[in-house]
């Protein structure tokens, strides 16, 4: 049987019950059209790149499917009807990754750097960047001259 990745957004005004519904009334509309859901995530409210029907977040799901495609089709047809679902995608994929998806590495490297107090510095921390007031004598030093320069010459013509 073909194995597939399914992520499905949902709107972000619904509770993460009903998201968890929707979710199982996939998994049995799979279950019963033969085939059986290996992994389901759910990857939490994120913000989309562009606004869709007027929602700027969505709730993110992935499902590793093996099914036949008869099984897809129909869980697609579901999701166009659906009104809580935003957006859907299944591809069709060689096997399925072990362990947690990208996206879930993604939230647990996050957790961790934030648990360690990394992240970004302090505005007023840049390092060997140097800041901008820096930048700023160092083009007034070099302005410096001309100006003298220029007062030496209004002296001269006076």
């Amino acid at each position: 049987m073909p194995l597939y990745e399914h992520v499905f957004l949902s709107r972000q005004d619904a509770s993460a019950q009903q998201v968890e519904e929707l979710t199982t009334q996939f998994k049995g509309v799979i279950e019963q059209m033969g085939g059986k859901v290996t992994k389901v995530e759910q990857w939490g409210v994120k913000s989309l790149s562009y606004r869709l029907r007027k929602n700027r977040k969505a709730h993110f799901t992935l499902l590793n499917v093996e099914a036949p495609p008869a099984a897809l089709n129909e869980i697609e047809r579901q999701e166009r009807l659906n009104e809580e679902v935003l957006r859907y995608l299944t591809v069709r994929v060689e096997e399925h990754e072990e362990g947690p998806s990208a996206m879930m590495r993604k939230v647990d490297r996050d957790r961790d750097r934030d648990e360690r107090g990394g992240g970004f510095r302090d505005r007023g921390d840049r390092g060997d960047r140097g800041d901008r007031g820096d930048r700023r004598r160092d083009r007034d030093r070099d302005r410096a001259p001309r100006e003298e320069a220029s007062d030496e010459s209004q002296a001269t013509e006076a």
